[in-house]
């Protein structure tokens, strides 16, 4: 038995904008499209006083841009966090427009075992199991998973059984927290100060 997940989640309902024809990809994934619109979450986010851990957009028709966030304050995420977030974002996006094309907007906190994106995230979370995924092999392997231990300088170190691996950061393709029962240890403890 342990604590229950905390992990929040908002929707809000289908937007329609610009003009796609049939045949075309209704939201071009471009790198300046999803730069500007990292942007325009971050800067929104941070004015309402949390963090972008991460934005994606998944699908093409009917695709889905699913934002992560945090508080600044390292407070636990409530709904009602989540709705304020989903309500400031639609209207940031409804004016920029950096979409085009139909989409649902979905607005939730990183829970447990979130994603690790951030160089901060590597040293936040150091003593914590994790999962890296990297582009290209480090030391003979692409996949580790192990205790991190910190950074060192632009490298995520992180050990194991296996041994013991310095990742450049910018390798990483992917990064998660692992739930384990130290983790919700950790996890409970912060709640119970």
């Amino acid at each position: 038995m342990g604590a229950p997940a905390r992990f929040f989640y908002c929707a809000l309902g289908l937007r329609r904008t610009g003009t796609a024809r049939d045949g075309d990809t209704p939201i071009a994934e471009t790198a300046r499209t999803t730069a500007r619109l990292d942007r325009l979450i971050a800067l929104a986010l941070e004015a309402m006083g949390y963090e972008l851990v991460r934005a994606t957009m998944i699908g093409n028709r009917g695709a889905t841009l699913q934002v992560m966030a945090e508080r600044k304050d390292r407070r636990e995420m409530s709904v009602e966090d989540c709705a304020a977030i989903s309500r400031a974002l639609s209207a940031v996006l409804d004016v920029e427009d950096p979409i085009s094309g139909s989409y649902t907007l979905e607005v939730s906190s990183p829970g447990l075992d979130r994603p690790l994106v951030r160089k901060d995230d590597f040293a936040r979370f150091a003593g914590q199991e994790a999962r890296i995924e990297t582009a290209a092999p480090v030391d003979g392997r692409k996949r580790f998973r192990g205790r991190l231990a910190g950074l060192d300088g632009d490298r995520v170190l992180i050990g194991g059984d296996w041994g013991e691996a310095a990742v450049p950061f910018d390798a990483i393709i992917r990064a998660k927290l692992v739930l384990t029962d130290a983790l919700i240890a950790a996890e409970l403890n912060k709640r119970n100060r």
